[in-house]
């Protein structure tokens, strides 16, 4: 490590917390220990997906459902990679956790949930659409497997 190299230099940007432009869109370096707290969010916001779902709450079901994906997705590339999507296009946060993974088929498969889940955000949040009991069903599983999934990953990390 010489003069030359600023990895550890203050002044780095990656070394703040400044959001770096890659091809999994922006990213932010976060600390691995900061990966329980988004796991925490992750499960809150399923807990309100499910509380919401039994209520017949069926858009707020589906949107508490892509947020608690995309926190769980945060909280895996955190606790493996120290980094996680900032960039406003969350396809990218699907992206950043496949590339996290290796390209494994555990990680594949889940960043394939995380975009059936996203698929349906716009629809809901910015469309006339309205969630029916079925997708917003089959939403909350989604998220509930892939927050469960994040919770033994960021377990093993030991973060």
């Amino acid at each position: 490590m010489g003069h030359g190299d600023d990895r550890w230099n203050s002044s780095n940007p990656s070394r703040r917390g400044i959001a770096k432009l890659t091809p999994q869109g922006k990213t932010v370096e976060t600390p691995r220990r900061l990966a329980r707290l988004y796991l925490v969010k992750a499960e809150q916001f399923a807990a309100e997906a499910g509380d919401a779902l039994a209520s017949s709450r069926y858009d707020a079901a589906m949107l508490n459902a892509v947020h608690a994906g995309i926190s769980a997705s945060d909280a895996v590339c955190v606790a493996i990679g120290g980094r996680r999507s900032s960039d406003p296009d969350h396809q990218h946060a699907a992206r950043l956790l496949e590339q996290t993974g290796g390209g494994s088929k555990e990680f594949s498969e889940s960043a394939k949930r995380l975009r059936m889940l996203l698929g349906k955000k716009n629809a809901v949040e910015y469309e006339s659409r309205v969630t029916s009991k079925s997708d917003a069903t089959d939403a909350v599983k989604r998220a509930g497997r892939l927050v469960s999934w994040a919770g033994r990953i960021v377990d093993d990390a030991r973060v």
